[in-house]
């Protein structure tokens, strides 16, 4: 086919496929699998060498409880997140569907439904958009290896993985993001066939966004376990870990706090990008409680400060500075500064070189008072502690006339 031209195709109708995305800011990742039952991380079979023949079993001891889907969607409605990635098939090479290209699937081994519908319907029902992980990779399949130094391999690997393909973007409805990762062991787009494989998507699913992991770039970036914008003009989002480990596993305890969770809303909406936070549940699928509680605690502080993430933002970076309070986000000529440092009953911030109309708490509409003594902003009367009582991060709103811009410098300045 045309490469150029599935190229240029993508990019034009780019903009309107990703208008919603760009708005939503926070989805749910789901890593869940045969590996949760062992509870040793997603990449358990290949770290401890487990052979084939040794973990295959798991297939059929694994025994989900009953639509554990749903209590994801919940959660992830509660908690602020807009759409949700389920791993339909982890590097373990175990298909959740009823896949006619294996029998190793949740439908004819030990599940015994399609875990994947379920899924799809939790989505449905508590309004999130739905996307779909794959792994390229796949340390099951017997060609999964040798299709880098045999083409009849190649070609069958080739068959099966855009079989499967196939099948995701056929039989489960409308389809919002296919998240593909690790494009192991073949090395280019042509070698995967990506372009052909991407068009066939694009036709079945005309208004699916693509992630980056397939040899190509296509439609978003993904930083994994940083929070790091992409170049200007590029979309991204940043996959997080919420303890270290994608899959379920007991002794990972570094549980990011909910206080933490809300500052990667921040930087990454600061850099115009969305974040995808993972939970890994539990063989039977609940969630861990580490995470139930802390994504409450988050969805109650969107709940009052939603505004300051949602929506269209502009970039910060090249417009405003850091400072040691508090991080700025960006909509047009209103400011969002979401102080993270509460400095006592007097909040100062230098640098600002358009006029400021009128400061809120956004949460609760209340005005603040100020004086803008040239580039000096001196904000007076607020209480001792934070107004934020879920994680100690109060935005404040900033109204100002004209574009916010903000210039400091690291350098000495001479004060008359």
């Amino acid at each position: 086919m045309d490469h150029q031209a599935y190229l240029q195709a993508a990019a034009a109708t780019r903009t309107e496929r990703m208008a919603w995305w760009h708005a939503a800011r926070f989805g749910m990742f789901v890593h869940w699998g045969l590996y949760s039952q062992l509870g040793r991380h997603e990449w358990v079979m290949n770290r401890e060498r487990i052979p084939v023949a040794e973990y295959e079993p798991l297939a059929d001891t694994w025994k989900p409880g009953p639509r554990p889907a749903r209590e994801w969607a919940r959660l992830a409605k509660e908690a602020g997140m807009k759409y949700m990635v389920l791993t339909t098939k982890h590097h373990e090479g175990f298909c959740l569907w009823d896949t006619a290209q294996t029998d190793y699937n949740a439908v004819k081994r030990g599940p015994g439904r399609d875990l994947v519908a379920e899924y799809v319907d939790a989505c449905h029902e508590f309004g999130l958009r739905v996307g779909f992980y794959y792994s390229l990779m796949d340390w099951h399949h017997p060609d999964g290896a040798r299709c880098a130094h045999d083409e009849a391999a190649r070609r069958r690997f080739l068959d099966f993985t855009q079989g499967c393909v196939h099948e995701l973007c056929t039989r489960f409805g409308k389809l919002d993001i296919l998240w593909y990762d690790v494009s192991w062991p073949l090395r280019s787009p042509e070698a995967w066939e990506t372009y052909e494989m991407n068009a066939m998507v694009r036709e079945l699913q005309p208004e699916i966004i693509i992630n980056n992991r397939c040899q190509l770039d296509e439609d978003f970036g993904t930083p994994e376990e940083h929070v790091t914008a992409e170049a200007e003009g590029r979309a991204w989002e940043a996959c997080m870990t919420f303890n270290g480990s994608w899959g379920y596993m007991p002794a990972a305890i570094d549980w990011h706090s909910a206080r933490r969770v809300v500052q990667m809303l921040q930087e990454a909406s600061a850099g115009g990008g969305n974040l995808l936070l993972n939970i890994g549940p539990r063989p039977d699928g609940s969630v861990p409680d580490e995470a139930y509680a802390r994504l409450e605690t988050v969805g109650r502080w969107l709940a009052a400060n939603g505004e300051a993430l949602y929506g269209q933002v502009d970039r910060v970076r090249g417009r405003m500075e850091w400072l040691p309070t508090g991080s700025w986000t960006l909509k047009g000529n209103i400011g969002y500064y979401w102080c993270h440092r509460w400095p006592g009953d007097t909040l100062t911030i230098g640098g600002l070189q358009t006029p400021v109309k009128r400061i809120s708490h956004l949460a609760s509409g209340a005005e603040i008072a100020f004086a803008q003594q040239g580039d000096r902003l001196i904000m007076t009367g607020l209480p001792t502690e934070s107004l934020d009582p879920e994680v100690g991060i109060a935005v404040l709103k900033f109204e100002f006339d004209g574009e916010p811009r903000q210039r400091l410098g690291a350098g000495c300045v001479l004060l008359d």
